[in-house]
């Protein structure tokens, strides 16, 4: 399995999702589109997994490259290749299938329960959101739901909060792949916090790691499906051989 992922700043890696990486003895590459990283042929990776950001997705004149990014997203998807996208990433998922991403009407950062949305908890989604699930936020914009889409959860603060496009694309609102150690990176880059009635207190964020843990493990098992859904099965032959 060939994992690649966009990285749109610094501070904003895989998160959990590395440690998930390492156990499936994937091969594992990036794009730094912050420093000026040249993407990738699609045919170069099975998963492209687009991290989160401190930008929006509408600021192509700041940030230019967003505009290649989202051609290369729906490229991805066109090529049949899982794509997942957490945060920013999911709003760019959302966007290269042709759905708007407007601010959301306030900002949501902290711990907050997801609900799931039964009509779209299929498999693996189910091993995600098998009941509610505490999550952690940090995002003041939305994505609508493209054409064909199903949304699979939402919160008190935000009426969409992933969806599923297939059997392959999936698009979080939420941090799923955020450690105490994100969530006390993006505190220090985000410096003073907002005012709002879901913005948490640093303190609030960081002091329960079990809630960490807990979002992690529903995620790894998430991924674990997925892998098991989407890995090609050996043909009779193959099979026969390997026994």
């Amino acid at each position: 399995m060939r994992i690649h992922y966009l990285q749109h700043s610094p501070g904003e890696g895989m998160g959990a999702i590395e440690a998930w990486t390492r156990q499936q003895g994937a091969s594992l590459s990036a794009t730094h589109l912050y420093a000026g990283d040249e993407l990738p042929a699609c045919d170069s990776f099975d998963w492209l997994i687009v991290m989160g950001g401190p930008m929006n997705i509408y600021q192509e004149d700041e940030y230019p490259w967003l505009q290649a990014e989202k051609r290369f997203i729906r490229q991805a998807i066109e090529a049949g290749k899982v794509v997942l996208g957490f945060c920013l990433g999911g709003q760019l998922i959302a966007d290269a299938l042709g759905a708007r991403v407007t601010r959301n009407p306030q900002m949501e950062i902290g711990w907050f329960e997801l609900t799931p949305v039964s009509a779209g908890i299929a498999p693996p989604l189910d091993r995600l959101l098998h009941s509610p699930l505490m999550a952690f936020h940090w995002h003041g914009d939305r994505f609508e739901l493209p054409q064909g889409a199903t949304l699979f959860a939402r919160s008190a603060a935000c009426d969409h909060q992933g969806f599923a496009y297939g059997d392959r694309v999936y698009a979080f609102q939420f941090h799923a792949e955020a450690t105490p150690q994100v969530a006390a990176r993006f505190i220090e880059a985000e410096g003073e916090l907002p005012r709002g009635d879901c913005v948490q207190s640093p303190e609030s964020m960081l002091d329960d790691p079990a809630r960490f843990h807990e979002l992690n493990r529903r995620l790894f098992a998430f991924l674990d499906g997925l892998q098991q859904r989407v890995q090609p099965k050996p043909s009779p032959r193959q099979a026969f051989a390997a026994a």
